[in-house]
């Protein structure tokens, strides 16, 4: 046998010893890669529909917030159907989100993806509106303190409304069908009761959109021409309840109280179209639900119910420090002015 024909030890023992360095530098880049996708959280804003600002402005919260967090934001829109939620949850999942926060079509819709989120162990924190009751399987639920809200809302519109000469109330309501509103209803009866304010029509909106919030405005002053006081749960309520009462020469007559909050509304509180504005921290919402979310994957103390309280603000009380350090967590400085 030639030398050639021989297997040279020296030569082996490196190729052996080469083999086994590449192998441990692919094992640690890899433990590398994995420990880097690991750290890099990423957060998915659900919203019902990004058609409505009001949920453009808690995604401009959660997306402000995971920026200062580290964390990847993606988000989606479930065109208000329960189906296409559950769809954007599978999807969000398939892409690796570490955490989600949503704002749900309705509360009942709430159940099937608490159960799939708890199977994968994936943190959500519900923004504006909570999930239905009953349900405990979820980090957070950041909403406006609604039953409260609900209250003062009430007993501010009855003294409106008595000022003007009357007690009759009539609201233009969110979907009844979202626990944020039944609270809000729950708390006005309740005021409205105590105070001696009569209820005359509740229109809940099928679209959140002025136009429709004109047309139920107008079809309640001509079935009920002696309300005094309009009680609006949702922004468009109280544009469209204003449009409405200038077009019949009424504005100041019938006095308009909303919750929320936009430079629209706050245009018309400041030209005396709007009575009271109830202020909702849209921007806060997204911003507190993404830190309870950041706070489980990192093992840090989280809050289950976080009802963010929803001061009045008025036409003399608009330009307080103070309401205009709250303003600016209703909405991002891109929707208007203060």
């Amino acid at each position: 046998m030639t030398n050639n024909a021989r297997t040279n030890p020296v030569k082996s023992r490196f190729s052996l010893a080469k083999m086994l360095t590449c192998t441990a530098l692919a094992l640690v880049a890899a433990t590398s890669q994995s420990a880097f996708s690991q750290a890099k959280q990423t957060v998915a804003y659900i919203a019902p529909s990004l058609d409505i600002s009001y949920w453009q402005w808690v995604a401009y919260g959660v997306k402000q917030r995971a920026k200062e967090l580290g964390m990847d934001y993606v988000e989606f829109t479930s065109e208000n159907s329960p189906a296409k939620q559950m769809d954007n949850v599978k999807t969000a999942l398939t892409r690796g989100v570490t955490a989600i926060v949503m704002g749900p079509v309705s509360s009942t819709s709430t159940p099937p993806v608490l159960r799939l989120l708890k199977e994968k162990s994936v943190p959500i924190a519900f923004a504006g509106i909570g999930p239905g009751p009953g349900q405990t399987d979820y980090t957070s639920a950041v909403t406006a303190n609604n039953y409260e809200t609900g209250k003062a809302q009430g007993s501010y519109v009855c003294k409106l409304a008595k000022e003007r000469g009357g007690n009759k109330i009539a609201m233009l309501s969110l979907p009844q069908d979202r626990e944020n509103a039944q609270k809000y209803m729950k708390g006005a009866k309740e005021s409205f009761s105590a105070d001696g304010c009569e209820l005359v029509q509740v229109l809940e909106t099928h679209g959140l959109t002025v136009n429709e919030a004109v047309s139920q405005a107008n079809d309640i002053l001509t079935a009920h021409p002696d309300v005094k006081a309009i009680y609006g749960m949702y922004d468009e309520a109280a544009t469209g309840a204003a449009k409405a009462l200038q077009t019949r020469g009424l504005t100041g007559k019938v006095a308009v109280v909303t919750a929320d909050g936009s430079p629209t509304t706050i245009r018309l509180l400041r030209d005396g179209a709007i009575q009271g504005i109830f202020l909702q921290e849209a921007v806060g919402q997204g911003i507190d639900a993404t830190t309870q979310v950041y706070n489980a994957l990192n093992k840090k103390p989280t809050t289950q119910e976080l009802a963010l309280k929803e001061p009045l603000v008025t036409k003399e009380t608009i330009d307080q420090p103070g309401v205009q350090a709250t303003v600016k967590r209703v909405y991002p400085p891109s929707a208007g002015s203060y």
